[in-house]
Order: C-alpha cells, then structure tokens, then sequence
C-alpha cells in the first residue's frame, strides 16, 4: 500500500472517528496535527497520544479560519457535529462548519498542495427509496426538516470538494461513512449504540424508536478508519465511496443483542420515531470492495463487545 511521507491535518480530530484516524496515523509513523474546538469532540480522547512527538493539538474552530505552518502532506477533514443530539442542538454550527469550515479546510489543502479528504456520511442518502444504497444514488432529504442542517451540510460539502476538484485541480477525495461505532463515542450523543449501552448498563429501559423495524448497518471504527485510508492512498479512485457494514439489523434486534452482551434484565421501551428518521440503511460497497480491496473484518458481535468494555473502563475512570 503506498502511503505518504510526511505530515497529516485532522480537523475534528478529537471526536469519536477523528481520534481513531489519529491514533492510527502516528502508528503509521506520520506526524499528526489534530485540530479541534472539542464542543462536540472531547480532550480525553487524544490525550493518550501526546506521547507522540509526532503529535501536536491545534484547538481552533475551522469556521473562524485554519492556518497550518509549515508542510502538509494531506487534509482530513471530519469537523462537525455528528449525532442527533449534537447537531439538532447546534443548528447553524452544524451548517456553518459544513460550509464555512470545509472551505476553509480546502483552502488549506490548495495552499499546501496537499491531499484532501472529506468525511461525508450516508445521511446524505436521506430516507432513501433505493435499497441497498449505491454511491450513484442521490437521496431522498428533507432539505427543509430538522435533520437537514446535517443532511445538507454535508451534500453541500460534497458538492463544494468536487468544485474545487474541478476547478482548482485539488486532489481530493469522498468517503461516506455508514452507522459506524465503537471507543470514545459519548454515552449521551444520542446515537443508537451508546444509547442502548449506556441504558443497558444502567439497568434502564432500552428507548427504541417507533416499533424498531427500521433497518441500520453497523460498522466497527477500526474497520471504518481502515476504509478511510485506503481511499486516502489509493490511486485512481476518489469517491464518493461508501465505507460501512452490510449486515442490515432492525434497531429492536439491535437493542436486543446489547442486553444479552451485557446481561441486562433491561425492559425495550418504545418512544416516538424522530421525524425523517431513515426506514433502512445498507451500503453498496461494490466500490470499496473493487477499487480498495475493502470490507469490514470485524463482526457486530465483537465490536459491540469491545464497545461494551470500552464503556465500563472508562466510567471506572471517571468519565
């Protein structure tokens, strides 16, 4: 696998995928610059790799501007807010970040002459009528619904790095990441997997949404950064490609499996189902599979295991 030599931004290195990519960066012997505001992204996730002298922590918001001294080999750009709750609470953050942000992120990458990547996502295939979802497939979103400030500023991200591909003969690339899951997710970001441990663990009742029937696609992170990099150093494709598992499980089995990994007597409560929350979810991962040579390895079983582990260290220290 060709691989580069030199030295690696991640904007929103801090938060759940962020801090993975850059966690695997300095074992890849690259030096890393993480920059991160951490209002949805957390310290404790990369204070590990201050070890590195590889590694350096720029706290700075993208939207305010980013400069970077000195080379850089490539741009990853991650910075938003991710979950539900982080983005349904910080609107036009969210919208601003996906805009203002990843122009300044692209700024960076034309300046240095410097690979970029964009962290996309499969919100941007809505509640889709196509099934499993191709990357040549253009959504089915709400543009003007409460998901839309990250449905949106996400398609607009895309667009606006394919614009500068175009026009500014930036080498860059897309990923869509898909229902991935695993250490540092916050156990009050809302999201599916958290959510049911932490209620799990609690002993609490698990909240599925509507009946559960809805369909998502998990994919643990190592498999998901995996992915991310083999499109980062491939050299003819540069997406969109989608990077996710395709085991299709409904949110109740998925509540279900949680319990019994945990041993929880836990009861499953049915609360509201979100407005335009997605009836399925499942990659088309042709793509990946042909032109990266990629599929996830690790079973849901065993990540959620490993998550599961993660959480109870990590309350155990004081999280």
């Amino acid at each position: 696998m060709t691989q580069f030599e030199g030295r690696i931004v991640v904007t929103g290195g801090g938060g759940f995928v962020g801090s993975h990519l850059c966690e695997r960066l300095l074992l890849e012997g690259f030096a890393v610059v993480c920059v991160d505001d951490f209002s949805t992204g957390s310290l404790r996730n990369v204070e590990p790799l201050a070890r590195h002298s590889g590694f350096q922590v720029l706290r700075a918001d993208v939207t305010a501007g980013l400069e970077i001294s000195g080379a850089v080999d490539a741009v990853l750009h991650l910075a938003s807010p991710a979950s539900p709750v982080a983005y349904l609470s910080r609107p036009l953050e969210t919208m601003h970040v996906g805009s203002t942000g990843t122009q300044h992120a692209l700024d960076l990458a034309c300046s240095k002459e410097a690979r970029f990547l964009l962290a996309s996502t499969s919100e941007v295939y809505g509640d889709p009528q196509v099934h499993p979802q191709p990357e040549s497939y253009w959504g089915h979103v709400n543009p003007v619904g409460p998901r839309a400030v990250y449905d949106e500023a996400k398609r607009f991200s895309e667009a606006l790095t394919v614009a500068h591909r175009d026009a500014r003969g930036l080498d860059a690339r897309i990923v869509r990441i898909f229902n991935t899951f695993g250490p540092h997710m916050r156990a009050d970001d809302g999201r599916m997997i958290p959510n049911f441990i932490r209620q799990a663990l609690a002993g609490e009742p698990l909240t599925v949404a509507g009946d559960g029937s809805q369909t998502r696609s998990l994919c643990y992170v190592s498999d998901t950064v995996e992915g991310i990099l083999r499109l980062l150093w491939a050299q003819d494709e540069q997406g969109p490609v989608n990077i996710g598992g395709t085991h299709e499980m409904t949110v109740l089995a998925t509540a279900e499996l949680i319990c019994g990994l945990v041993g929880s007597s836990s009861a499953i409560e049915f609360v509201a189902r979100p407005q335009d929350d997605p009836a399925v979810r499942r990659p088309d991962i042709s793509k990946a599979e042909q032109s990266l040579g990629w599929r996830p390895a690790v079973s849901i079983e065993a990540g959620i295991k490993k998550t599961i582990d993660w959480f109870l260290e990590d309350s155990l220290l004081g999280s």
